[in-house]
């Protein structure tokens, strides 16, 4: 069975990042979204399992030390994890699977797995990004600042990711990330197996014959 690949997903906080993963998922067969794990609060509206698994920093520090993590990362005082098994699992047995995570975390994976590929994403321009923050109603305004900071250091190490997309326009920016999915499929590596298995069957049926 061909293994999947796995795709890291960066931006600065605001940027749409997670709406473009989910509705990714929605259009695309045979890709999940690695679900993170996370010391930090469930916000109203969110659900166990389905945006993070929030689990407390004693249990977090336990998995971290039996190196259950691929990947670890603190982001505004909280602790995020991605489970190597859960990577695992969904790869092997041939599924693509999403990294929702930040500059800090892609840079531990594309260490860890260096065919990983790795896609940025961005506002079209500062203002922008400070529109969305304020209208997700969800920081302070020394928040809001602080979140602003950070995304001025994470855009300069997101110029290095793969494949770099601006979202301008959601729906714009969902089909240029399933168009880096889709190209990913045809490489020579995942597509090889599968075609060499298809010239053997055809060789043995059209055996002796030639084509000209």
């Amino acid at each position: 069975m061909e293994k999947g690949d796995v795709f890291i997903i960066s931006a600065p906080s605001g940027s749409g990042k997670t709406t473009i993963c989910r509705m990714l998922v929605q259009r695309l067969d045979n890709i999940e979204l690695s679900i993170s794990y996370t010391t930090r609060l469930r916000r109203k509206g969110e659900v166990e399992g389905r945006d993070y698994y929030f689990i407390e920093r004693e249990k977090f520090d336990i998995m971290l030390d039996s190196r259950e993590f691929l990947e670890y990362a603190s982001v505004y005082g909280h602790l995020y994890g991605t489970s190597r098994e859960a990577v695992r699992s969904i790869v092997s047995r041939g599924g693509d699977v999403i990294l929702e995570i930040d500059v800090q975390g892609g840079r531990k994976v594309k260490g860890e797995l260096p065919e990983a590929v790795m896609i940025a994403v961005f506002p079209p321009n500062r203002r922008s990004l400070e529109q969305r923050l304020i209208g997700r109603g969800r920081d302070s305004t020394e928040e809001v600042k602080a979140r602003l900071r950070a995304a001025d250091g994470e855009s300069k190490e997101l110029l290095e990711y793969d494949y770099l997309v601006v979202n301008d326009d959601l729906e714009a920016a969902v089909n240029r990330v399933e168009w880096i999915v889709r190209a990913a499929r045809l490489r020579r590596e995942r597509t090889r197996n599968r075609l060499a298995k298809l010239y053997h069957e055809t060789g043995e049926v059209n055996h002796g014959e030639s084509d000209r």
